[in-house]
């Protein structure tokens, strides 16, 4: 095959998907291709959208390939669509995030980072698909461990966990996606060694939808657990 045919036929392909592909999905369409000449096309075509200032850049997110209308371009975007991108509160942010560099990890381990319950907060984050139930850790009371999904790297864009951003560039990332006007978040540079620092501290003056129902965590015990078992995710 062509390597412009191939390049044409794979910008139909992510057109068309509307969310991050796999190297292995995009490889799969075509059988008689190895799928390194698939890789190697998709990187061509990533370097030439950029250079060209294309209205359309490939980027690689969530394990996969994506194409996304350029950062700078939001604000036009959002103008044609009528629409705010996603917003997240501060609790929800400081939740996700010791998730994000914690995971798995239970809702006891997360309040005892926050210093509040999280339950309410939990579950929105487990109905907007950001995070979600990975099993259940062996200790008393066997508490339900969470992680992060793709969904939250394709929020983020990120191109796997191994991108996660050190604390300072989170703090960054936070303060763009509290103002909710800004458009998606630039790029950031990765410092995976750092995360491990990661702990981030409720604000006490901060008050949101989420955050207002928020009360001060009770010490982990059973009933904690047996409550978190009762619970369905969405």
């Amino acid at each position: 095959m062509e390597e412009e045919r191939l390049k044409s036929i794979l910008a139909s392909l992510l057109f068309a998907a509307g969310e991050p592909v796999s190297l292995a999905r995009l490889a799969a369409v075509f059988d008689d291709l190895p799928r390194a000449t698939v890789h190697k096309a998709l990187a061509e075509m990533a370097a030439q959208y950029s250079a060209e200032n294309r209205g359309i850049v490939i980027d690689e997110v969530a394990g996969g390939y994506q194409m996304r209308t350029p950062k700078d371009h939001a604000s036009y975007v959002r103008k044609l669509l009528a629409a705010r991108p996603p917003r997240l509160s501060r609790p929800l942010m400081e939740t996700v995030a010791i998730i994000a560099y914690r995971q798995p990890i239970t809702r006891p381990e997360i309040e005892q980072l926050r210093g509040v319950d999280t339950g309410g907060v939990l579950e929105t984050l487990l109905e907007r698909r950001l995070v979600r139930i990975a099993g259940r850790k062996d200790a008393p009371g066997r508490p339900m461990l969470y992680e992060t999904t793709g969904e939250f790297l394709e929020l983020f864009g990120l191109k796997d966990l191994e991108s996660l951003p050190d604390l300072s560039e989170f703090r960054e990332i936070e303060r763009a996606v509290e103002q909710a006007t800004t458009g998606p978040v630039e790029g950031i540079e990765t410092h995976p060694e750092e995360s491990a620092a990661i702990a981030p501290a409720a604000s006490d003056d901060t008050v949101s939808p989420d955050s207002a129902g928020e009360k001060p965590a009770a010490p982990p015990t059973p009933s904690d657990d047996n409550d978190d078992e009762n619970k369905t995710p969405q």
